[in-house]
């Protein structure tokens, strides 16, 4: 549940201006694949920074994009899948394996009876947490998705927030990446497709409404470990993966279906 908590977590802070990020998928597949691939020629903590930095960046590109040229989430973050993709194989068209020990420790090591990627992850939450919580960015982020009208008029820097957003869910999603080619000991170019999906999953489940300004880090997380389970079920009982696919979309139609019964109630 590591890479889909990190990318929820991300994607939450889009969802929260009202925006939505579909290269996720694609920048879990690009920073783990550059951090196998510098990890043999650079220091561990350097080549990991780097990849996350990259992801950050990509967020970056696509908050820029959404915030300064007013273009709409969806065709610029279906724009951004496809060229972080085709990005990511023109570094690499072959599966990459890192051998540096250091390095695949990351993924696998426990602290105790913990995995260090769970600790992360937890890590990661917290400060999801209390930048929406306890700071005015935070804020800003819910009032965005709100009414952006009503917070730009109150002086609150409209674009620079929502390319914070972005920038937050590439990070994750730079750092999803580090650790799923950590942990499973290879770097593939076609990872991460669909693991979009899983993210605005976890996030809708955890109460999440996908027109802004609602949700919680602690409902996506719920909704992280909710859909982590209903995988292991499915896994448990042989269910194919495609049939698994199927739950999935309904459980986000379902979701929304039950969020706007809720809003049309109050």
């Amino acid at each position: 549940m590591v890479t889909t908590g990190l990318l929820s977590l991300g994607m939450l802070m889009v969802i929260l201006t009202g925006g939505i990020d579909l290269s996720v998928g694609s920048v879990v597949a690009l920073t783990g694949i550059v951090s196998a691939g510098l990890v043999e020629g650079l220091p561990v903590p350097l080549a990991i920074a780097a990849a996350v930095v990259l992801g950050a960046a990509c967020g970056a590109i696509n908050g820029v994009l959404v915030a300064r040229f007013a273009l709409a989430p969806f065709v610029v973050t279906l724009a951004a899948m496809t060229t972080f993709r085709g990005l990511t194989y023109v570094y690499s068209r072959t599966p990459i394996s890192p051998t540096t020990p250091d390095f695949l420790t990351l993924g696998a090591e426990n602290i105790g009876p913990v995995p260090m990627a769970a600790i992360i992850t937890v890590v990661m939450f917290a400060l999801g947490w209390v930048l929406i919580n306890r700071t005015s960015a935070g804020r800003s982020l819910l009032g965005i998705g709100g009414n952006r009208e009503a917070i730009r008029l109150a002086g609150v820097k409209v674009q620079r927030h929502l390319v914070l957003a972005y920038m937050l869910c590439g990070l994750c999603a730079g750092l999803a990446g580090v650790i799923l080619a950590s942990r499973v000991g290879i770097a593939q170019p076609s990872v991460g497709q669909g693991f979009e999906l899983d993210a605005i999953a976890a996030c809708v489940i955890g109460g999440a409404a996908l027109s802004g300004g609602k949700g919680t880090v602690g409902g996506t997380l719920g909704g992280v470990v909710l859909l982590g389970l209903i995988d292991n079920l499915l896994s448990l009982y042989d269910v194919q993966s495609y049939w698994q696919q199927v739950l999935k979309g309904v459980i986000i139609a379902v979701a929304i279906l039950a969020r706007r019964r809720e809003q049309q109630r109050t």
